[in-house]
C-alpha cells in the first residue's frame, strides 16, 4: 500500500511538472515567434539546433538513462549496492569524458559538416547555421550528465526535481530573449536564442545535483571501461539510442529535406512540432517515465503478468489522453496558432502553413506515444535490439515518405513523420505481446472504442463553441482567448461527461494507473 501510494504520488508530481515546463515550453515559443518570425534566419536556428539535439537523442540523456536505469537497478534488486553505485559513477564520468569529445569534434568540424548537409538549397544560410551549431553544441554533454543524474534519482523514485528542472531552462530562455533578443537584426536575435539555450541547459544540469550528496558510495571520478556493467550499457545503448531518439532522428532529417522545399519550411516544421509535443509531454511522456523504473523491477524478477498489466494500463490511459488531444489539434489548429504565435514578426501567412503542418502531425500523436511506451517496456526488458531494427526500416521509410510529399511543404513532411510513427506503434505492439504474451488486448480495443466515441463529443462541442464565438467577438487578443478558451473548455467537459457516460474505466482509475500490484510470489 506504501508503494501504491508513493506511485500515486510520484506520478501526480511528474505530471504537474511536466504541465508547467510544457506551458513555459510554449511561452518561451511564443516568445520566439514575435522575436524572429518564420522564415530563415528562425529557419536556420531550428536546422542549427536540430543538429546537437540529434547526437543529443542519439547518445545523450535519455539514451542514457534507458541503458543504464535497468542495470542500476538489477544491481540493487541483487543486493549489489556498492556496485550498483560504483558502475553510477563511472557512468556520469564516462559519459562527461566522451560527450566532451564528440561536442569539440563537431564544433571544430561544423564549417564542414553543414554545407554537406544543406547541399543544394540556398534557403537557408549555411553561415548562420555554423555559428549557431557552434554556440549550441555543448549542450550535448550538459544534457548527457543530465540525463545520468535523472536516472539515478528516478530510480530511487525521485521524480520531482528533475522533472521541475526544464522548467528553469525555458523560463531562463524566456528572460534572455526579453531582456536582450527584441532589438538588433534577426541574426543576432538568433544568437542570442542559442547563446539563451546554453545558459540555461547550464542552469537545468546544476538544479538536480544536490540531491546526489549522500546517495550511495558517491559519485567519485572512474573512468570504466574495462568494468563488465558498463560494457553491458554501452552495448545497450548502441539500440537503445535509436530506438529512443527515432522522433528526433527523423525531426532532423525532416528539417534537412524541408530546406530544399522553401526558406520558411524548416521553421513551420519547427512551431508546429512544438504544438504537436505539447500533449506528448504532458501525457505520454509522464506516464511512460513514471512507468519505466516499475517495468524495469518486473521485468528483473521476469514477472511478465505483472509487466504486461503495467503496459496494457499504460496503453489505456495514452489512447484516453491523446486521441482527443489529437482530435482538438486538427479542428482546432488555426485558431490555436493565430493565438499563440501570430505576434510580432510572426504573419497570417505563417499561421495558416504553421496550423496546415500541425494537422498533418497531428494524425500521428497518439501513434508517437504509444510508440514512445512500447519502446520504454522493451528498454526493461534489456532487449533493445527490437525497437532498433523497426527504427531503422522506420528511417528509410522516413526518406522515402519524406521526398514523395515535398512537393507539399512542412505540411507534407509532418503528414509522412506521422504515418511512420503510427506504423512504427502497430509493429512494436505485435512483438511486444508475442514477447510478454496477453497485453489485455480485448480491454484495450474496447476502451479504444468507447474513447473514440467520447472523442467525437468533445470535438463537437469544441467547435460548436469556438466558431460562433469566433465570429461573434472577433480576431482580438481577449476575444481569441475568450473564444478559444471557452471552446476547449467546452470540449473538455463534454469529452469527461461522454465518458463517464460510457462508463470508460479511464475516468476513475487514471490517478491510480500506476498503482504497483506486487506479485505475492516475488
Amino acid at each position: 500500500m506504501a508503494d501504491t501510494r508513493r506511485l500515486a504520488t510520484s506520478t501526480a508530481v511528474f505530471g504537474v511538472a511536466t504541465a508547467i515546463s510544457r506551458v513555459a515550453g510554449l511561452v518561451r515559443e511564443i516568445a520566439a515567434a514575435a522575436v524572429l518570425g518564420s522564415g530563415p534566419v528562425y529557419s536556420a536556428f531550428t536546422v542549427a539546433f536540430n543538429l546537437p539535439n540529434l547526437i543529443r537523442a542519439i547518445v545523450a540523456d535519455n539514451a542514457i538513462s534507458a541503458a543504464f536505469v535497468p542495470v542500476f537497478l538489477e544491481l540493487r534488486e541483487r543486493g549489489e549496492e556498492k556496485e550498483a553505485w560504483r558502475v553510477a559513477s563511472m557512468v556520469l564520468w564516462t559519459t562527461a569524458v566522451v560527450l566532451g569529445a564528440i561536442s569539440a569534434l563537431f564544433i571544430l568540424l561544423a564549417p564542414l559538416l553543414v554545407p554537406v548537409l544543406l547541399v543544394g538549397t540556398s534557403n537557408v544560410s549555411s553561415d548562420l547555421v555554423v555559428t549557431l551549431t557552434r554556440i549550441l553544441f555543448p549542450i550535448v554533454v550538459l544534457m548527457g550528465l543530465f540525463g545520468v543524474v535523472t536516472g539515478i534519482l528516478n530510480a530511487q523514485r525521485i521524480f520531482g526535481v528533475p522533472a521541475f528542472a526544464p522548467v528553469a531552462w525555458n523560463l531562463v530562455i524566456i528572460a534572455v530573449l526579453l531582456v536582450y533578443g527584441r532589438s538588433g537584426s534577426l541574426e543576432h536575435r538568433a544568437q542570442v536564442y542559442a547563446w539563451g539555450v546554453l545558459v540555461a541547459t547550464i542552469v537545468q544540469f546544476l538544479i538536480p545535483l544536490p540531491l546526489l550528496r549522500g546517495s550511495g558510495i558517491g559519485l567519485a571520478f572512474r573512468l570504466g571501461f574495462g568494468n563488465p556493467h558498463l560494457r553491458h550499457i554501452l552495448r545497450l545503448m548502441v539500440p537503445v539510442s535509436l530506438g529512443l531518439g527515432l522522433i528526433n532522428v527523423n525531426l532532423t532529417l525532416d528539417t534537412i529535406i524541408a530546406a530544399h522545399h522553401s526558406s520558411s519550411a524548416p521553421g513551420d516544421l519547427g512551431y508546429a512540432f512544438r504544438l504537436f509535443m505539447l500533449p506528448q509531454g504532458l501525457f505520454s511522456v509522464a506516464v511512460s517515465t513514471v512507468l519505466f523504473p516499475e517495468l524495469s523491477r518486473a521485468a528483473a524478477v521476469r514477472n511478465m503478468v505483472e509487466l504486461a498489466l503495467i503496459v496494457a494500463r499504460g496503453i489505456r490511459a495514452i489512447v484516453f489522453l491523446l486521441l482527443p488531444a489529437a482530435a482538438i489539434s486538427i479542428v482546432l489548429a488555426e485558431p490555436v496558432v493565430r493565438l499563440l504565435y501570430q505576434h510580432g514578426q510572426f504573419s497570417e501567412s505563417d499561421t495558416m502553413r504553421v496550423s496546415a503542418t500541425l494537422v498533418m502531425f497531428s494524425l500521428g500523436l497518439l501513434g508517437n506515444g504509444l510508440s514512445l511506451l512500447l519502446t520504454r517496456a522493451f528498454f526493461g526488458l534489456q532487449e533493445p535490439r527490437i525497437p532498433t531494427l523497426v527504427a531503422l526500416v522506420n528511417l528509410v521509410l522516413n526518406l522515402v515518405f519524406d521526398l514523395a510529399l515535398l512537393r507539399y511543404g512542412a505540411a507534407g513532411i509532418a503528414l509522412a513523420t506521422a504515418i511512420v510513427t503510427s506504423f512504427n506503434a502497430g509493429v512494436l505492439m505485435v512483438l511486444l505481446r508475442r514477447r510478454v504474451g496477453s497485453l489485455h488486448g480485448r480491454e484495450v480495443l474496447r476502451s479504444t472504442a468507447l474513447t473514440a466515441v467520447a472523442t467525437i463529443y468533445c470535438t463537437v462541442a469544441a467547435f460548436g463553441v469556438w466558431y460562433p464565438l469566433d465570429k461573434l467577438l472577433g480576431r482580438s487578443i481577449a476575444g481569441q482567448i475568450v473564444s478559444l478558451g471557452l471552446g476547449l473548455a467546452a470540449g473538455g467537459f463534454a469529452y469527461l461527461v461522454a465518458a463517464r457516460s460510457l462508463r470508460l474505466a479511464e475516468v476513475d482509475i487514471l490517478a491510480g494507473l500506476l498503482h504497483r500490484r506486487r506479485d505475492p510470489a516475488a
